[in-house]
């Protein structure tokens, strides 16, 4: 209950800067370029536009279309891709990081009974599943953890048209007794702090946002990513629009 409280307080302290953020990749620059990477088929892709913001004046429109396939891999996508060095080659192992960001799924978004990844924590070898990532299948979000054992630790009904706020807190390990994840959505947690393993071993991880999904999907896919930031202390990386009334679960 102490510690409730203490952390609700959080929720009440003024926006600044802080060296506990490690990164930022909300758009203000009107451009991608806080990414490191981008990977899509066209221009009209991943725009960064005034018109669906959650905060701030810019946000990334995401468009996918069947066929879209910027890169040699399955599926079609159109992503930004984010690398910190720090968590490259295995030298994650035991890193503690903060992650938050919102998403926007599009009045259009289409309902298919199949995956479509919206944001990922890819590792650095090429077979297997990513160590961390979101997705919606059918009318469901879902948050998946633990890469080759992986398992989905959270589930919610996808609605459209409006903006999710999600916050994660992951210790990176391969060792199932030190990595552990937690997720808070729309100001309320969701997962508790969960031990699993995090990384695979030796192996490093890196940030991958946008859309991604099976090739089978056949209608466009839109939707909107916002204010992208990492931190290693949670009070950086509070939503934009947290308010008392959201207090207490962080």
């Amino acid at each position: 209950m102490k510690k409730s409280w203490l952390l609700s307080g959080l929720l009440l302290l003024p926006t600044m800067a802080s060296a506990s953020v490690l990164w930022k990749g909300d758009f203000e620059t009107g451009n991608a370029s806080q990414w490191s990477k981008e990977e899509s088929v066209s221009s009209n892709r991943l725009l960064v536009e005034p018109n669906r913001v959650r905060e701030g004046t810019y946000a990334l429109r995401v468009q996918v279309n069947q066929g879209d396939k910027p890169i040699q891999a399955s599926g079609n996508r159109n992503e930004l891709v984010y690398v910190d060095d720090t968590l490259m080659d295995g030298r994650g192992e035991g890193a503690e990081r903060y992650y938050s960001w919102s998403t926007l799924f599009d009045e259009s978004y289409p309902s298919e009974n199949t995956w479509q990844v919206f944001s990922q924590w890819h590792h650095t070898g090429l077979n297997g599943s990513p160590p961390m990532e979101f997705y919606v299948m059918g009318e469901e979000m879902r948050m998946r953890v633990g890469g080759e054992r992986a398992q989905d630790v959270w589930k919610a009904p996808l609605q459209r048209g409006v903006w999710n706020d999600f916050v994660v807190h992951v210790k990176w390990s391969a060792d199932p007794n030190v990595g552990f994840v937690a997720l808070y959505h729309n100001g309320q947690q969701v997962v508790p702090p969960t031990p699993m393993a995090t990384l695979y071993p030796g192996q490093g991880v890196y940030v991958k946002q946008g859309l991604y999904r099976n090739s089978t999907i056949a209608p466009e896919g839109v939707l909107f990513h916002d204010g992208f930031t990492v931190a290693t202390d949670l009070a950086d990386v509070l939503p934009a629009a947290a308010t008392t009334a959201s207090a207490g679960v962080y």
